[in-house]
């Protein structure tokens, strides 16, 4: 009987009100300091599409990705460009995914929170990371999509690489994503073979060193059977960083070959 007499608008202004008196108490007691920095956050810093536990200055030294950006692996571009293009790397080649996706260029404070999270396995950064993806969802691409009919599917470590690392990020920020969204994950690939780091490669080269890297998983048999029982034709290929996208290439062709994905959008963190 109450909820029909207050105003929904007020209670969600009483909801909000809240917050901030509990976020303040908690900031008295348990002072936040910078993820990247150790700088102390105030609270009047607090910025809800933005907070990724950094302090005001290292959010203005976050690059977010605005157009003009190519419209297949998301490289962003100066200039005046009024139309959608393709980037060099992707003029002339047919990549296996229809899009990529990321919010920030892969720079500064929030390159340095995904070094703490993949290499000196800070697995408390998951959440923060995997809400900077959420900020790519709001590509108009992606908004006129029903994301109910889709999965989040990680890229995979070879199995080596992720005993010695302890965990794959890309299936932490998945479980995270799924928590956040609701969109179901699944880990559908493995990687058959391990590759030599690809940092000194060329495009030409990543793209043919990751030729046949990538398999249906083990437990795949187990998504088969969830993939059946609800239509997810289309796919959100997850991972912390996209580069060339010579990676998100080959696990795209395979999602489609072997499982009949209609579609892959590559979101990642960030952008190199």
């Amino acid at each position: 009987m109450v909820s029909n007499i207050i105003n929904p608008e007020f209670a969600e202004a009483l909801r909000c009100k809240a917050m901030e008196i509990r976020d303040f108490c908690l900031d008295m007691v348990y002072p936040r300091t910078c993820l990247s920095c150790d700088a102390l956050i105030e609270s009047k810093d607090s910025a809800p599409k933005l907070d990724l536990g950094l302090c005001e200055d290292c959010r203005q030294q976050l690059n977010s990705i605005e157009p003009p950006f190519c419209r297949i692996c998301g490289e962003p571009f100066s200039g005046q460009i009024d139309q959608t293009f393709l980037c060099p790397n992707c003029d002339g080649r047919r990549m296996a995914f229809d899009y990529a996706i990321a919010a920030y260029k892969a720079e500064g404070p929030l390159r340095e929170l995904i070094h703490q999270f993949k290499y000196n396995r800070n697995l408390a950064l998951r959440g923060i990371l995997a809400h900077a993806i959420t900020l790519a969802f709001q590509d108009s691409r992606l908004q006129s999509e029903d994301l109910s009919h889709w999965l989040l599917v990680p890229v995979p470590l070879h199995w080596s690489r992720e005993m010695h690392r302890g965990f794959n990020q890309s299936w932490e920020l998945c479980k995270q994503l799924t928590k956040q969204t609701n969109i179901p994950a699944a880990p559908l690939l493995r990687r058959s073979r391990r590759t030599p780091r690809q940092v000194r490669l060329s495009r030409n080269q990543r793209l043919e060193n990751m030729r046949g890297v990538f398999a249906p998983s083990y437990r795949a048999w187990l998504s088969q059977i969830i993939l059946r029982r609800r239509a997810w034709p289309n796919v959100l290929l997850i991972d912390d960083v996209l580069t060339t996208g010579a990676t998100a290439h080959e696990c795209a062709r395979v999602l489609r070959t072997h499982f009949g994905v209609q579609k892959v959008v590559v979101i990642t963190a960030a952008r190199a």
